[in-house]
């Protein structure tokens, strides 16, 4: 697949879920061209629609490790999306992000990722959190948010506020993931 046959089948029409598991298949075997469906996410963003992002975050499951050399990128450009059908899942690749660098402690990850691009991501999942979401990037960023705690130190008790602020106001599965987030919290003295 060349960059412009890419490009075609992301801007053809609504892509299914069958074809987005071909195209995630093809994109598997070609790796150079995550960046490009990378940066298709943000002409989508403009245009209101979103097969890059969720062939992007499809992709992401099984190959996360294509974000890499670009990740500084990633990590600095997430602040620009606006669309929730693209914000969410970014949110969900910023989530896997941190349960491969805090949770599972990837090497591939805790020594090509920096300080400066955790914190990008920290910034944005706050926003997210408390921006006029729908649940579904918020639930991705309490979790990001959560791992990112572990570096820095401030994260939890900002989070432990943001959660006991907006727990009532939460649909049922935003306030399970805020009971178990706030109980994970309690654990560890906060």
């Amino acid at each position: 697949m060349t960059k412009k046959e890419l490009l075609i089948t992301l801007n053809s029409r609504r892509l299914s879920k069958p074809q987005i598991d071909r195209l995630v298949g093809e994109l598997e075997r070609q790796p150079e061209l995550t960046k490009i469906l990378f940066e298709a996410i943000f002409v989508e963003d403009r245009e209101g629609t979103f097969n890059a992002s969720w062939t992007f975050d499809h992709l992401m499951r099984k190959k996360l490790e294509y974000l890499l050399p670009f990740f500084d990128d990633f990590a600095g450009r997430l602040s620009e999306l606006k669309t929730e059908s693209c914000i969410r899942p970014m949110a969900h690749v910023c989530e896997m992000v941190c349960m491969a660098y805090f949770k599972k402690k990837d090497p591939t990850f805790t020594q090509h990722i920096t300080d400066t691009q955790l914190e990008q991501i920290m910034t944005v999942c706050f926003d997210w959190l408390i921006g006029p979401m729908n649940m579904a990037p918020k639930v991705f960023s309490m979790t990001s948010l959560f791992y990112l705690g572990q570096k820095f130190d401030w994260v939890h008790p900002e989070l432990k506020q943001v959660l006991q602020d907006t727990y009532a106001d939460g649909t049922p599965g935003y306030q399970n993931r805020a009971k178990k987030t706030l109980d994970k919290l309690a654990r560890l003295g906060h």
